[in-house]
């Protein structure tokens, strides 16, 4: 089966813009490809670019792409800045995993990320999942929560409703076992229906598609007391 990305229904791509510049919030914009709402920012270097709208922020008011932070004291919501710039206990969103990638995790909407301690050159992140992890000191990230935060509050109903959410941002839905599938769908498929046929294990050089399953297991089966 073939699958399509609606793409061309996307508003962009959302990241930090590279260079230190300033900007204006001109409008607040959806995008399908995105849970949390997003900002269209003017660029005072020219054009504009999209980013991540934090809590609070309205249209008309002001953001701040810095590599550092310079003599600057006051941190306002959307504001881009190094990690080792940032306060510690400030929260974060759209962090960089390697300095001018754009933004890579903390993305969703309600998201946020804590600074806990900052080294020398290593800053520590506490994650959304509760995990803390140690991120290059240059490293930038945006301040503030992402807003939507109430979007798992209000239940489908409707399982239709469900599907066409997914189908928007290119999300496969339902998801069902692979026994369940057709042969054209997943290795396990076809034939009668709960009897996969053949080996659950599958070998690191498996091509892609056949790689389902138990990616080359140290063991398996129960273990022996």
């Amino acid at each position: 089966m073939t699958y399509r990305s609606p793409s061309f229904r996307f508003e962009g791509v959302a990241k930090h813009t590279l260079l230190p510049t300033a900007g204006t919030v001109v409008d607040i914009v959806h995008c399908a490809g995105h849970t949390a709402p997003l900002i269209e920012v003017s660029y005072l270097t020219g054009g504009s670019g999209l980013s991540f709208a934090p809590e609070g922020i309205k249209v008309g008011d002001a953001i701040t792409v810095s590599n550092s932070r310079g003599d600057s004291t006051v941190l306002k919501m959307g504001d881009v800045l190094a990690l080792k710039d940032i306060p510690e206990g400030t929260l974060i969103h759209n962090i960089e995993l390697s300095p001018g990638d754009g933004g890579k995790i903390v993305r969703a909407s309600g998201t946020f990320a804590k600074v806990l301690a900052k080294s020398e050159g290593v800053v520590k992140v506490l994650l959304p999942s509760k995990k803390e992890k140690d991120f290059q000191a240059d490293c930038r990230a945006a301040i503030g929560t992402i807003a939507g935060a109430g979007r798992l509050e209000k239940p489908f109903l409707k399982a239709g409703t469900r599907y066409m959410r997914m189908r928007a941002r290119n999300k496969l839905y339902p998801h069902v076992c692979g026994i369940s599938m057709n042969a054209v769908d997943h290795p396990f498929g076809g034939k009668c229906s709960h009897i996969k046929g053949r080996p659950t294990q599958s070998p690191r050089s498996a091509p892609p598609g056949r790689k389902v399953g138990k990616i080359a297991p140290r063991r398996t089966g129960r273990r022996k007391v």
